[in-house]
């Protein structure tokens, strides 16, 4: 009786679970605000730092020759207007023909389109905030000239922050997508925690190492979590992540 009980002991000992630490940081997928065309900064209005809801004003570029652009488009849609109006009265009385109206017709719509085109432009000179967030980085100050397609501003919302760690392929199988993993670091509180998003099928070596059998231990697996307290993290921030399985 004393051995069953042994056993049965040693048994239950086998399924506990246990836990095992991977190594990581916190990254961030920063969104950069640019502007469609060249322009000088006049308007910034944030730092670094600052938290901005969705819609907020960010920047401003200088407006002058789309402002421009758009009064010129005005005068062309005021007669392309007037064109339609009169050959509409001409068709009436019979003074005009179907083409004429049809012409002018198009004329319209296109002066219509190209005022559009025009305003968008000039709105294009104020860049919102796309979502809500902190500013990481201002990398333009008022005075200067920006690019198209350069960054003004860094933005971060709460919601792309990850954790990224490696796993040895003897621990991958033991990590599943949609798994919750405890995050702890040096300036952390407790208790937090992620569910992990991404597991990579492609295997690499941390540090790098000459293939062989011999050296299959190194080989990890990139693997990336989020959080789900996103403001308890910073961005680069070393973390260990925690891990349960079963004993073998």
């Amino acid at each position: 009786m004393l051995v069953l009980a042994l056993a049965a002991a040693a048994l239950g000992g086998c399924d506990k679970p246990k836990d095992f630490q991977l190594q990581g940081w916190v990254e961030a997928e920063t969104i950069f605000v640019s502007p469609d065309e060249q322009g000088r900064v006049e308007v910034l209005n944030v730092r670094q730092g600052d938290k901005v809801e969705k819609g907020a004003l960010l920047f401003g570029l200088d407006d002058d020759l789309q402002q421009a652009d758009v009064v010129v488009k005005q005068s062309a849609l005021a007669l392309a207007q007037q064109s339609f109006t009169r050959a509409e009265e001409l068709l009436r009385s019979a003074s005009g023909t179907q083409k004429a109206l049809d012409d002018a017709r198009s004329n319209l719509e296109q002066a219509k389109a190209n005022l559009a085109w025009s305003e968008t432009r000039l709105n294009r000179r104020r860049a919102h905030a796309p979502v809500a967030g902190s500013i990481e980085e201002v990398y333009f100050r008022p005075g200067e000239t920006v690019l198209p397609g350069r960054p003004v501003v860094g933005l971060l919302p709460p919601s792309n922050l990850k954790i990224r760690f490696y796993a040895p392929e003897t621990e991958v199988a033991a990590i599943s997508i949609g798994q919750t993993v405890t995050v702890t670091c040096d300036a952390c509180g407790a208790g937090l925690t992620a569910k992990v998003t991404f597991i990579s099928r492609s295997a690499e070596y941390t540090p790098p190492v000459i293939y062989s059998l011999e050296e299959r231990a190194k080989l990890v697996f990139l693997i990336e979590a989020r959080p789900d307290e996103p403001g308890k993290f910073r961005v680069g921030l070393p973390v260990s992540v925690s891990l349960t399985k079963s004993a073998p």
